[in-house]
């Protein structure tokens, strides 16, 4: 059987606080958005900039240190999986309705002490990220491609 991946790496700003549920099992699921923007020039010349929202969705431990340290407005950068689930529409039935997530299994808290409301900066999962806020929007700034980076 061929190999496959399914990965997703994203550097982005949580849209709101995340909503932190417990399964009936016990663990703890957190659920969150993350925008993304893209910057590109239209037709005419213009720059303009695209949001794209993500569902992102963590459960266990990695749950809790989002519960504690992730809040509205903070940048993170996120590894996970994209998955899509289904379920019956409960108010249309018959009609089936489809989420698609990112299943976080690694994230990096971007945002210094005092850029948010809670203080954020402190290790989440298996990475820490040292440098300043400023030395991170550089690095994003330098990252993104415009169309004069295109050779053709």
């Amino acid at each position: 059987m061929a190999r496959s991946v399914n990965k997703a790496i994203l550097v982005g700003n949580v849209g709101k606080d995340p909503e932190i549920k417990f399964l009936p099992s016990g663990t703890t699921v957190a659920n969150f958005s993350l925008a993304t923007s893209e910057r590109f020039k239209d037709k005419s010349g213009e720059v303009q900039e695209r949001t794209e929202w993500h569902n992102l969705v963590a459960y266990t431990r990695l749950a809790e240190i989002i519960r504690d340290y992730v809040k509205k407005g903070l940048k993170l950068y996120v590894e996970g999986r994209i998955t899509t689930r289904s379920w019956d529409d409960k108010e249309h039935p018959g009609r089936k309705v489809y989420r698609t997530e990112i299943v976080v299994n690694d994230l990096v808290l971007l945002s210094g002490r005092g850029e948010s409301e809670s203080g954020g900066g402190s290790r989440a999962g298996l990475q820490y990220d040292q440098r300043t806020p400023a030395q991170v929007d550089d690095l994003v700034q330098s990252t993104e491609i415009t169309d004069d980076d295109i050779p053709f």
